[in-house]
């Protein structure tokens, strides 16, 4: 017969497991679906460990969102190489990669809900949108923008994201498209504003100059083109 013998996890390794265990049940469930004991059992301990641990389910939750979101502004970072095109195209890859693989999870924390409408939930993906925002900022190479650029990009953060809420119903649009008409949809926001704003013209003529005629941003302009 051969003995199975546990290790004693510490406090802090103990925590970070939870957490996980918590994240990955949050990704394939609503958080209102998810109880403490479904939790305990995924991580191999007794319901009252788990108390021990962490005081009840919504706090455990605010950890695991806290752990999702420094995850998802951490897809926004992006080298500034190549054209502006091509590197909102790779963010958005991530992003998705991400909504991808936490669908139920993510929509129930941007819809809201029982447990994830608390305060602190919602300051958490309130910071995921201000990184974002400053991410992208940093690659419109600007530094003190003004109300009409600010506005074109929180708006796309808005579209982005429910672009990725409509997506998971059904995904009855291919992923990559979607990808793809987001980068598209950010020059077109950008362009209409370029029309009364002399800012975002500037940051509009310099993303078209820099684009190669492979790039999102070219093949937008063709497609309009034509079209037009």
């Amino acid at each position: 017969m051969t003995t199975v013998v546990r290790r004693r996890m510490g406090v802090e390794e103990r925590r970070e497991q939870l957490i996980a265990v918590a994240l990955e049940q949050f990704s394939h469930r609503s958080p209102d679906e998810v109880s403490v004991d479904d939790i305990a059992t995924a991580a191999g301990i007794s319901r009252p460990l788990v108390y021990h641990y962490f005081p009840g389910k919504d706090s455990l939750y605010e950890a695991a969102v806290r752990r999702a979101a420094d995850e998802l502004a951490n897809r926004f970072v992006e080298p500034r190489e190549g054209s502006l095109g091509t590197r909102l195209l790779r963010v958005m890859g991530r992003y998705f990669d991400f909504v991808d693989e936490h669908g139920p999870g993510f929509a129930a924390l941007l819809r809201g809900g029982r447990t994830v409408g608390s305060e602190n939930a919602d300051a958490m993906i309130d910071d995921v949108r201000k990184a974002a925002y400053r991410q992208i900022m940093h690659h419109l190479e600007v530094d003190d923008p003004g109300p009409r650029i600010s506005l074109v990009v929180r708006s796309w953060i808005g579209l982005a994201e429910t672009t990725a809420l409509t997506w998971l119903d059904g995904r009855r649009i291919p992923r990559a498209e979607l990808e793809l008409q987001l980068v598209h949809s950010f020059l077109a926001l950008a362009s209409v504003s370029a029309a009364q704003d002399e800012e975002t013209a500037r940051v509009v003529r310099r993303a078209v100059a820099e684009e190669r005629p492979d790039s999102p941003f070219s093949e937008l302009v063709a497609q309009l083109t034509a079209t037009v």
